[in-house]
């Protein structure tokens, strides 16, 4: 009879545990948004804790959530400012992480030196003055304020140039004498092989530019140019704070996308964020 198995699995118990009680910590707070997302409000603070309400209030608490603004729009908005954002993080990101990983040039050290600098300062120091210029041009309330000052990512070229260096030489020698210029070679050849990191900063990009609220909260006014994070805010000034489970089931429907995609890309996420870490 083989007990490895049964052997493995109390071995692994412990650590088992560990994870799962951390998961059940990290986890708590989103399944209280969705408990109080389908009780009427005057179960939401009561001394017992109940995760299924008595009362199921759901129906009403989301359509409250979907009419009382116009939180699609407000989907639909993050949709569009990450798909910009992303796109062209990646159009200025992927040449340049070749560039720092696999060309030879004068200061190639210097310039990723400044990149790494570049990742310790925070979002919030130029924001001011991102403010001022886009104020000045008119430029307020509109996608161009939303995705302009995110257009370069220095964590996407350090993210590539790392996973990038694990790619090996030979790869691209055998592009190079079929012909292929840098830039097929970097759109063709490089990229397609570092998809798993490709995924794995999507995810990290999407999921920080849809839960933003600091810098909409700056340079957006008019409430038809909310995203998601903002979005929830206007409903909350809307209903005076009052109605929580309404502006729990505002918050379940605007993380739910992230969730879903977060869910669908994890196993190319965890192989990107290994890759990237592969050389120095």
């Amino acid at each position: 009879m083989n007990t490895a198995p049964t052997r493995s699995l109390l071995a692994d118990a412990p650590r088992l545990a560990v994870l799962s009680l951390a998961a059940l910590v990290v986890l708590a707070p989103y399944l209280f948004m969705l408990s109080a997302s389908v009780k009427p409000g005057g179960e939401i603070f009561q001394a017992s804790l109940n995760l299924w309400p008595r009362h199921f209030y759901g129906w009403e608490n989301y359509h409250k959530a979907l009419t009382a603004v116009p939180l699609l729009r407000f989907l639909l908005n993050g949709a569009i400012v990450c798909a910009i954002v992303l796109f062209f993080q990646l159009l200025f990101a992927v040449p340049c992480a070749y560039a720092l990983a696999k060309l030879r040039w004068p200061g190639r050290g210097l310039v990723f030196a400044l990149v790494l600098l570049g990742l310790l300062i925070p979002a919030h120091v130029p924001a001011l003055p991102l403010y001022v210029a886009f104020a000045k041009l008119g430029l307020l309330d509109s996608f161009t304020a939303l995705t302009a000052p995110f257009a370069i990512s220095v964590f996407a070229i350090f993210m590539f140039r790392q996973a990038f260096k694990a790619l090996p030489d030979e790869l691209i020698q055998a592009a190079r004498l079929d012909g292929m210029g840098e830039l097929a070679i970097v759109w063709r050849v490089i990229l397609p092989n570092a998809w798993p990191t490709a995924t794995a900063f999507a995810t990290f990009s999407v999921v920080a530019h849809w839960n933003d609220l600091f810098w909409p909260l700056i340079v957006i006014q008019r409430q038809s140019m909310a995203t998601p994070a903002l979005g929830v805010l206007f409903f909350r000034s809307q209903e005076g704070g009052n109605d929580i489970g309404a502006l729990m089931a505002a918050s379940v429907i605007t993380t739910l996308p992230m969730v879903a995609a977060f869910l669908l890309a994890q196993r190319r996420f965890i192989q990107g964020v290994a890759t990237a870490g592969l050389k120095g």
